[in-house]
């Protein structure tokens, strides 16, 4: 039993996540920014992408005093697991999240990545999750998270070379995305999904428009699979809805 798992993203009014240069990050108000610590505290387990870590200086953090009660109040334990994904093992160590010991710090690598690596992250990490194949095999992290850390549910955070890999792997039950009053342009500029996408329409994932909220300038959206995924009373109780 894998746990259940949202995406969020914050994007442009035209698709993009990022500048093309990779220079602009966080972009939406601050009501974006409480969403998103509203879904953290909602999550068992927190997943982020090993550049994403790297390019934003995220730690992966609860949000203050505020949300901590909030994780509380959910049924949760005061912190999330933290899971950085480097297939190559090739994280910084520099990388801001390493300095924020908070919670416990997952890493998750291929099994080609090169022992030297593995070896530098494990140290750094508080527990190595070695991937059966040299590509990371989303599904089987996200059961050995369950099992190992009692996860329910699961927030993924990006990029979107990450993203896309959960979207093929069939394992995203929410979409929330905040759509943003901007325009950034770019044909390299990154988006929700890169990646290797899918090879045809009829290969794309199907979801359903579960919500939508206005705040201010900004569109609030959740999506759901359209595959029927059973929902667990955790879930049922334990994402705050965008109000």
């Amino acid at each position: 039993m894998r746990p259940y798992l949202r995406i969020n993203m914050a994007m442009s009014a035209d698709g993009k996540v990022a500048t093309a240069n990779r220079a602009a990050h966080t972009f939406g108000s601050p009501r974006d920014g409480r969403h998103l610590h509203e879904l953290r505290a909602g999550a068992d387990a927190i997943i982020c992408g090993a550049r994403t870590i790297e390019e934003t200086g995220a730690t992966l953090g609860n949000g203050g005093p505020r949300f901590d009660a909030l994780r509380l109040r959910l049924g949760r334990q005061p912190r999330p697991v933290r899971v950085v994904v480097s297939g190559s093992a090739s994280i910084s160590p520099d990388a801001a999240l390493w300095g924020d010991r908070s919670s416990p710090i997952v890493a998750w690598v291929g099994a080609s990545a090169p022992r030297r690596r593995v070896e530098v992250l494990s140290r750094l990490a508080d527990e190595i999750w070695m991937s059966p194949g040299d590509d990371i095999d989303v599904k089987a992290g996200l059961r050995w998270l369950a099992k190992t850390h009692h996860v329910r549910d699961a927030l993924l955070e990006g990029g979107g070379f990450l993203n896309d890999a959960f979207f093929r792997a069939g394992v995203v039950d929410e979409l929330h995305l905040t759509w943003c009053p901007l325009l950034m342009g770019g044909a390299k500029a990154p988006t929700a999904a890169d990646g290797l996408g899918f090879a045809s329409i009829a290969q794309a994932k199907r979801l359903r428009l579960d919500s939508i909220k206005r705040h201010g300038d900004e569109l609030f959206l959740v999506y759901r699979s359209r595959r029927k995924q059973p929902r667990t009373a955790a879930v049922q109780g334990g994402c705050p809805p965008v109000s």
